[in-house]
């Protein structure tokens, strides 16, 4: 099976190990090492690694690629890169699901598909490269597959500020229920619509917001919102 053959994912990423064992320490989940008689090292020492190793090595590449940002500028462009959402895709696309190394109960809950123990993983496997070929190696692999090759190209994506997120981090923290998000008009020619949208978070704080999309309709009113409970929302930091 492909999960017991980790020459595949060498091959997929470019990248032939040393020392074999930090690779499978990186795909292998806590469940699998419960469950197996000679009890190897589970991936979370490693996830733990990863994460580090991978935010110094994209904040490196953003002050390279862009010396003249400021800080707060370049710290949403970080938190875009390590996001949860971007590194599960990342995975996705190396098919890291299929050489994980599950337990019967996580196999049967489809854990190769669950983005959480795909993120981890990928975290994982930046630490055994990093552990197996030094700074190099672990720069190699976040730039071919983590980091988009035109950093340039990619500013306005990297940099905008996600207002959503943002609301729904600062509702955690208070404990608060998720926003709310409708769609309450539709209008002008089907090529040409605008949206809009009415947010409702946390005491009953509602506002609506219009775009050319029910995406940006939501952006918008999410920072209004914000602004209503006293956040900066500028896009320069």
């Amino acid at each position: 099976m492909a999960e017991n053959n980790p020459d595949l994912f060498q091959a997929a990423v470019g990248y032939q190990f040393r020392n074999l064992q930090f690779l499978l320490e990186a795909l292998t989940h806590s469940s699998y090492a419960q469950e197996s008689a000679d009890r190897p090292r589970d991936n979370e020492q490693m996830e733990f690694l990863g994460d580090a190793v991978l935010s110094f090595v994209v904040s490196v590449m953003l002050a390279d690629a862009f010396p003249g940002w400021e800080e707060g500028n370049l710290t949403r462009a970080r938190a875009h890169l390590v996001a949860a959402p971007h590194l599960y895709a990342v995975a996705n696309s190396l098919n890291l699901g299929q050489y994980l190394r599950l337990g019967r109960g996580e196999e049967k809950t489809r854990g190769r598909d669950k983005p959480a123990l795909l993120v981890n993983a990928l975290e994982a496997v930046v630490a055994a490269l990093y552990r197996d070929g030094g700074i190099d190696a672990a720069r190699d692999f976040i730039a071919t597959f983590i980091v988009p090759q035109d950093l340039a190209g990619a500013a306005s994506e990297l940099f905008s500020i996600d207002y959503k997120s943002t609301l729904q981090e600062l509702l955690q923290a208070e404990r608060s229920a998720p926003a709310e998000y409708l769609v309450v008009e539709e209008s002008g020619p089907e090529h040409q619509k605008t949206f809009t949208v009415e947010a409702l978070a946390g005491d009953n704080l509602i506002a609506r917001g219009r775009g050319g999309n029910k995406k940006a309709a939501e952006q918008e009113a999410a920072r209004m919102i914000l602004e209503k409970l006293g956040k900066k929302t500028e896009t320069h930091g």
